[in-house]
Parts: structure tokens; C-alpha cells; sequence
């Protein structure tokens, strides 16, 4: 199965050059519907630039800061230089959301 799912440049980018292999979403009606084996068609919010990438495993957590103690910080998207911080993942989604739904680190494979 296919899915779209639309993200910001930076993380785009992340992914793009091989860097970020961990997309991080609310474990929500839509997310759980994804599979081992499924392809995710990432649109860049920005320029409407596309990648594909296959998941390889999905992660599942009770919340972002359970998913972050297991996943080094270039794998989710952080550069060398910066910390990682589960707060970050509060500007998408409360608190009350990650208590409702729970998280999921996807794993991916770049495509093209």
C-alpha cells in the first residue's frame, strides 16, 4: 500500500540525503494503518518535491519521550551539532494527543 504523507523542508531533506531514517508521527487512525513493506510518498511542503522511501519497521511508543531514549539523534532528523529533545515534537502534537494515540518512530528506506 501507498501512502502521502507531507513534511516540512528540513526534515524532506534529512531523509533525502539518507541522514534521517526515522519519521516520528502520532500513532493516530491514519498511521495505523501502515505496514512492513508499505511505501510512503513524502511531499515537500515547500516546493512540492516528492521522495519515496519503503518501510522497514515501525516503532511504537506510549510517547515521543519513551521513543527518543531508543533512537540516536541523526536518525531522527537532528544534525551533529544539535541536541535532541522530545519537547521539539510538542509544536505537532500535545500531550493529550501522544496520551491518546501513543507514537510511532517509522522506519525508512530511501527509494528515490
Amino acid at each position: 500500500m501507498k501512502h502521502i504523507m507531507r513534511l516540512n523542508n528540513e526534515p524532506f531533506e534529512s531523509i533525502k540525503n539518507g541522514t534521517k531514517t526515522i519519521e516520528l508521527r502520532l500513532y493516530d487512525d491514519k498511521r495505523r494503518l501502515l505496514n512492513i513493506g508499505d511505501t510512503i510518498e513524502f511531499i515537500n511542503r515547500i516546493n512540492e518535491d516528492t521522495i519515496l522511501t519503503k518501510v522497514i519497521k515501525l516503532h511504537i511508543y506510549k510517547n515521543f519521550r519513551e521513543l527518543y531514549n531508543y533512537f540516536n539523534k541523526i536518525s531522527l532528523g537532528y544534525s551533529e551539532n544539535e541536541e535532541k529533545n522530545p519537547d521539539d515534537m510538542y509544536k505537532y502534537y500535545s500531550e493529550e494527543e501522544q496520551n491518546k494515540y501513543g507514537v510511532v518512530g517509522i522506519e525508512i528506506k530511501l527509494i528515490k
